[in-house]
Parts: structure tokens; sequence; C-alpha cells
């Protein structure tokens, strides 16, 4: 059974560890880079939970107390009808167990919450396991495209859920 909870400020060695830790198992799927989010102190990891919309998954007889997944949500202030869905990861042992679909879920049910008409999404476009968990999840390809900022060298694509019940 996955459970869903929402990060409190308590939780930032808890962010930092599993925010590590997905930057270290899967590199190229991230905006960021280990060796950036590694240097950050506990005011960085506060500030992100501040923000709102993290989320940890816990699978508690696969992985005990540690996260089994992560994901992050927000909102731009110029594009306040969209909820962002960041850094979705899950640990490897976990895989197929529905803890993608449990975290996307989260952020659904925030959007929802927040009154958005969407959730929007980048992926990198070789990251086929995480495309289908999107499809599998309503999302479709917008089109965009976009080099990744840690590494040019590599393409994201966009995808979107519009929330049809939102408004």
């Amino acid at each position: 059974m996955v459970l869903v909870r929402a990060a409190t400020m308590a939780d930032w060695r808890v962010l930092r560890d599993t925010r590590l830790a997905a930057l270290q198992d899967a590199p190229h799927a991230f905006l960021a880079t280990y060796a950036v989010e590694e240097a950050f102190g506990e005011m960085d990891w506060r500030r992100r939970i501040s923000r709102g919309g993290t989320f940890f998954a816990h699978v508690p007889e696969v992985c005990g107390t540690a996260p089994a997944g992560i994901a992050g949500a927000f909102q731009e202030k110029n594009k306040p009808a969209t909820v962002e869905l960041v850094s979705l990861w899950v640990r490897p042992k976990v895989r197929g167990l529905g803890v993608g679909e449990a975290l996307v879920g989260a952020v659904i049910k925030l959007a929802r919450a927040r009154n958005a008409a969407a959730v929007h999404l980048w992926l990198t476009e070789m990251n086929k396991h995480a495309r289908s968990l999107y499809e599998r999840c309503g999302f479709s390809s917008t089109g965009e495209r976009q080099p990744l900022p840690s590494n040019p060298n590599v393409d994201e694509v966009g995808m979107i859920l519009p929330l049809l019940s939102a408004r």
C-alpha cells in the first residue's frame, strides 16, 4: 500500500536525502545537478518546503521509514491557472508498485484544491518510463520542446493534463 503525505518544515533532512538520492539515481532526468544541490544548506531545503507542494510517498513494508518517492508542485505567478508537476522520482526497488501514480494523484489533488485549470510538466524526451506513467495518468503531449538546462544536449518535452472540473 502506498501512502502519500505533504512535507512539513521538520522534513528538511528527509527532503535533502531523498532529493540527493534522486539526483544520483537519475541525473539525466532533472533540471538541477547533484553537485549544486549537495551544497544546499538547511535554509535552502526549508525554503523549498515552505512553498508548499512537496510530497513523499511511503511503502513501509519495502522502504521502512524512508520515502519510496517524491514529487513537487508549484504555480508560477504569471501562470496561476497551471500547476507544474516537478521532480517526480521513485526509488528503483518500488517501481511498478503504484508509487508514481500515487504521487501524480497528490499533485492533481493539490491543483484542484488551488482551482488550477491544468497540470503541466516537463520530462526528458528519452525517459520512456516516465512518459508512460504520465500517459497512464491522463497527460498528453503539448508539442513543447526545450533543452534541459542541466544538459543542453538533452531535450525536454512538455505534457499537460487539463482539469476540466477545476473551474
